[in-house]
C-alpha cells in the first residue's frame, strides 16, 4: 500500500473503516462526522452528527453486509479528499442490490472526518 498515493491510501482505510462500522454497529459512525456533516441519503438531507446518526440508526433492517466492488480517491484543491465508492450490499433477507456512496473527507486536528456523505442505490425505475 505504500507504493499509493497519500490520499488513496486514506481514502481506503476511511473506506474500510466505515463500512465495517456500519455493518457491526452504526450507532457508532458519529465518531466520523462533525456537526457540519452533511448526508443525502436516497435524496432525503440531514445535517449534523446527531441528525446523521439518528437517520443511519433507523434504518429498517437488523444486519447487513457491504461488498465493495471498487473505489476511487482524489485529492481536491482544499486539502480535503473525494471518494467514490461502488459495491453491493445485502440487508437482512432482502436481495443483494448495487450502491454508490460518495464522500468528502477533511482533516481536522489530526484526524479525517467525513464532511459531506451521499448514498444511493443502484435502482432503475423506468416507469
Amino acid at each position: 500500500m505504500g507504493d499509493k498515493p497519500i490520499w488513496e491510501q486514506i481514502g481506503s482505510s476511511f473506506v474500510q473503516h466505515y463500512y465495517q462500522l456500519f455493518d457491526t454497529d452504526r450507532t457508532q459512525l458519529g465518531s466520523i462526522y462533525i456537526d457540519a456533516s452533511c448526508l443525502t441519503w436516497e435524496g432525503q438531507q440531514f445535517q449534523g452528527k446527531a441528525a446523521i446518526v439518528e437517520k443511519l440508526s433507523s434504518l429498517p433492517f437488523t444486519k447487513i453486509a457491504h461488498s465493495i466492488t471498487a473505489q476511487d480517491h482524489q485529492p481536491t484543491p482544499d486539502s480535503c479528499i473525494l471518494s467514490m465508492v461502488v459495491g453491493q450490499l445485502k440487508a437482512d433477507d432482502d436481495p443483494i442490490m448495487g450502491f454508490h456512496q460518495s464522500f468528502i473527507l477533511k482533516n481536522i486536528n489530526e484526524a479525517w472526518v467525513c464532511t459531506n456523505d451521499m448514498f444511493r442505490l443502484a435502482l432503475h425505475n423506468f416507469s
